[in-house]
Formats: C-alpha cells, structure tokens, sequence
C-alpha cells in the first residue's frame, strides 16, 4: 500500500494491521527523530478530519505544512495536480488532501510521495471508516457477524461507502436506514426501517443531512420523529448496543440532542479514535515508501493484540 486511498484497496489483514498499530499509538508516546514534512491540503471545510490529522502529526513529530485553498494560487487557476506538484517539490514528505471531486486521486498517480484521502467527494472518506472500524472493535473484540445500521443521507455520504465496503470485508451484517430520496441503490445493502434497526443492531451508526450536495435543501421540520434517533427509539435498541455519528452532528434532526452524550453514545470516542488511526495511517505509508527506517517499528512489533 503506497497511498492510502480507499478501504477498497485493503484485505482484512491490512485492516487489522493498522488498528493493532493505532492501538499502540494510543498507549505509547512515540515521537520521530528527524525532521520530516505533511502538507495538508484541505479544499472543502473541515473541523475533526483536518485538526486531527494535525494532532496526529504533531504527536509524531511531522511538520505540519498547512494550506488554505482561499488565499492560494487555487484563485489563479492552478489546479490539483500542479498544487501538489508544487508541496512535493519543496519538501513535503506526504500529502494529505481533501477535495470535491468523487476521483480526484486519479490525478496524482505520478507522485513520488506518498497521497492520504481525506475526503473524496460523495465516493470515499476511508480514514473515517478506520476510526469508526476500531471504536467497534474496541466495543465488541471484533466486526464478524455484529449487526450494523448506517442511517440517514445515505446517497450523499462517502462515510456510509467507504463503512459499507470494509464492514462487509471484516464479516458484518450490514443494514441501511434512510428517508425517501435518501437511498443510493448502487449499495447492495438491504434497507430498513430505522424502528426494525434499533431493535436487532448492536451498532446504530447516524448520518448528518449534507445539505451542501444537494439540489433542494431537504426538509427537515419533522425529520428526527420521522427518520432520526429519539428517545424513545433508543429505549428499544439492545442493551450492549452502541451509538455512532462521524459528525458534525446536526442536534435534534438526525439524533435528539439529549443522546448525544449519553452512555450508549460513542460519537466523541470516535473522534479521539482518528487522532490515533491517522497516526497508524502516516507512519505505515512512511515506513513503505522507506522514508524512515524500520527500526523505528522495533517496539511496535511486540505489541500484537488490541486490549
């Protein structure tokens, strides 16, 4: 793996591999010796994906090249590929890029550095999936056979593709929950109604409305009673069952606001969670593109099994 682009590119054994390595990051301080360079070039807003890629970073000891697309040469037409062209020839050891385009990648075959997806459009969020990955695998010990609902703005949602191709890989059942007009038909996923998930799921797993990619901004007066977590959906979800949202989370719409802090909510662990998966994610590429030396893995090696 020279970029870490889509979970479609991973096997099960990729997975697990690099959720052993985040669990070690998260229980060993661990800092790089020499000096080495992330650029991070965000092209669309973003609060969790891009501050905890920089934690992540810093934790490691990168630095941090930062970028803001609305005072760069972007204004002056200069596109993808010429902006990354421009961070690898400079210095920038890695690039981590999000952009609105569904394949945007395509662009930047010929790198000679190694490219993090952090954000694709509609089509792919995979880091995202590698920390929602591990905060179920914390919960649980493991993903085979578990029941899990994705439920919301399923056709706008590279978050709900790229947990649908790694749950499926990793042995869950999964299960779709949306509001008419919400569906995307091309995920060979079954769809049920949110009242049937809550009562056969260990994982509800909740989507924000991105009104940003649609046509009409929906309507969403009565979306929570029809569509969204209540409380009284959450009274009947299994006992062990466990809440998700990879956030912004749109209080009193897809959730009500009361449950998302509550015991069965998971939504702030899984944000502690990415700090350590894109820890997991950069050293791994690092370490392939023989940037740094194996031996800075020599501890890492002993540590073999999540706890």
């Amino acid at each position: 793996m020279k970029n870490f682009i889509s979970v479609s590119d991973l096997n099960e054994e990729d997975i697990y591999k690099l959720l052993i390595k985040a669990e070690y990051y998260r229980e060993n301080d661990f800092s790089l010796a020499e000096q080495l360079f992330v650029a991070n070039l965000f092209f669309e807003p973003s609060t969790r994906t891009k501050m905890s890629f920089t934690v992540a970073e810093r934790k490691l000891g990168l630095e941090v090249l930062d970028f803001h697309s609305e005072s760069s040469s972007v204004l002056k037409g200069e596109t993808l590929y010429d902006t990354a062209k421009t961070f690898e020839s400079i210095g920038a050891n890695m690039l981590v890029i999000r952009h609105q385009s569904d394949d945007w990648s395509k662009e930047l075959k010929n790198l000679s550095i190694p490219v993090i997806n952090a954000g694709a459009g509609k089509a792919d969020h995979p880091t995202q999936c590698m920390l929602d990955l591990l905060t179920i695998y914390q919960e649980y010990g493991t993903l085979d056979g578990l029941n899990i609902a994705i439920v919301g703005d399923i056709k706008h949602s590279r978050v709900a593709r790229s947990n649908v191709c790694a749950l499926q890989k990793l042995g869950a059942e999964v299960y779709l929950c949306a509001a008419p007009g919400f569906e995307d038909e091309e995920l060979e996923v079954p769809y049920i109604s949110l009242d049937q998930a809550v009562e056969i799921c260990d994982v509800i797993m909740l989507l924000r409305i991105q009104h940003e990619r649609h046509l009409h901004k929906a309507e969403t007066s009565n979306y929570l009673d029809m569509y969204g977590l209540t409380k009284e959906r959450e009274q009947r979800m299994k006992k062990h069952a466990i809440i998700m949202h990879p956030a912004p989370v749109n209080r009193g719409v897809e959730i009500d606001t009361d449950l998302v802090e509550c015991s069965r909510s998971r939504i702030f662990k899984q944000m502690t969670n990415g700090v350590y998966v894109r820890m997991a994610i950069m050293m791994h590429l690092l370490e392939e593109w023989g940037t740094i030396n194996e031996n800075y893995f020599k501890e890492y090696q002993t540590f073999t099994a999540i706890k």
